[in-house]
């Protein structure tokens, strides 16, 4: 095994805390500073190098910048090519931010997932993921109100989806588009304030599901205890699936049949092992132009071969929930706790 280290710079991190499935942030951080000054710095990581299939997807030059950071828990980022900007959710904040190359972050949509007019009693009220329609409209799968919702370009919110079978779905997490305009999203209970056990939840199980474009809900599996990250490989023969329960930290791997629906599924990897490397379990992963996976875990994000072999890794040291391709397609958009780093390599994300 190869490691490169990072030099030892002036920037000091916080290490997140993991609650049992859900990431959970104690206290406020300040404000972010700007990202001009802060893509200066890159921050204390180490980089893995486990197989030379990975040089070709990492530079040996590589540096992770950190872009953003004084947030409270990050996650679901997607990359507007139209605007050349980044969206990112602020969870605990109940907000999604915007950041633009030498402007830093702005809010761009507040509230991103609860719009109650009480205070919201769990630590966890905002939008996760995000993606990006055909349209190229905002779609949120937003926790406190237990809905996926698009933002239309006239600002409106329309609901996509909240209940099946007529309950309430739990707290969407993360979602995905087919190119056929169908939507896969998953939908654990972290967004509900006694998350498994809260006596608000209707459902019984935590499920993936299809929301075709015309509207039909479909339940795929509700075999996964905490479904989390999700996404297709660049033919969507496949669906990855990460399962962030501890007792089954794993990232799946679903065949995709003609009709959309799944096959058996089967562990691609085991994240447990990684649990030496900092805190945090399997989250969100993205998918490369060659069918590799990019995938948040405990203390980083952990790079697989489409066979499954682990390639090597690029270890921030601290609770990674998810990542974006972005700018030309060659730059990896990172999600940590209270910061969004980015990494410019030498692969492209699915789709460019």
């Amino acid at each position: 095994m190869e490691t490169e280290k990072a030099p030892s710079l002036i920037l000091n991190i916080a290490m997140a805390f993991a609650a049992v499935g859900a990431l959970a942030w104690v206290g406020t951080a300040p404000g972010p500073r700007p990202a001009d000054a802060l893509a200066k710095l890159s921050v204390p990581y180490r980089i893995e190098r486990l197989d030379p299939r990975f040089d070709k997807l990492v530079p040996r030059d590589a540096k992770l910048e950190t872009i953003v950071e004084g947030r409270a828990w990050v996650e679901g980022p997607v990359w507007r090519a139209e605007t050349g900007s980044l969206l990112f959710s602020d969870i605990p904040q109940n907000a999604v931010f915007e950041w633009r190359p030498g402007e830093g972050a702005r809010l761009f949509l507040a509230p991103s997932g609860y719009s109650g007019r009480e205070p919201f009693a769990g630590r966890e009220p905002g939008s996760n993921g995000l993606a990006l329609d055909a349209q190229g409209r905002l779609v949120l799968a937003e926790h406190g109100d237990r809905r996926i919702t698009r933002l239309d370009s006239d600002g409106t919110r329309r609901v996509l989806v909240d209940r099946y079978l007529g309950k309430r779905l739990n707290s969407p997490n993360d979602l995905v588009f087919k190119s056929n305009g169908d939507m896969y999203f998953t939908d654990p209970p972290f967004g509900l304030p006694g998350t498994f056990a809260d006596p608000a939840k209707e459902l019984a199980f935590q499920g993936v599901y299809r929301l075709r474009a015309d509207g039909t809900l479909t339940l795929l599996t509700s075999e996964l205890k905490a479904p989390n990250g999700i996404a297709f490989s660049p033919d969507e023969k496949i669906l990855y699936v990460t399962d962030v329960h501890p007792g089954t930290a794993t990232w799946r791997a679903y065949p995709v049949k003609a009709d959309g629906t799944l096959g058996p599924g089967r562990v691609f990897a085991d994240a447990n092992r990684f649990r030496a490397n900092g805190p945090g379990g399997p989250d969100g992963l993205k998918v490369d132009a060659a069918g590799n996976l990019f995938a948040s875990g405990p203390g980083g994000i952990y790079v697989f071969a489409p066979d499954g072999t682990h390639l090597g890794s690029i270890l921030t040291g601290k609770a990674t929930s998810n990542a974006a391709w972005g700018e030309d397609g060659s730059t990896l958009f990172i999600t940590g706790g209270t910061e969004v780093f980015r990494i410019r390599l030498t692969t492209r994300g699915a789709g460019y």
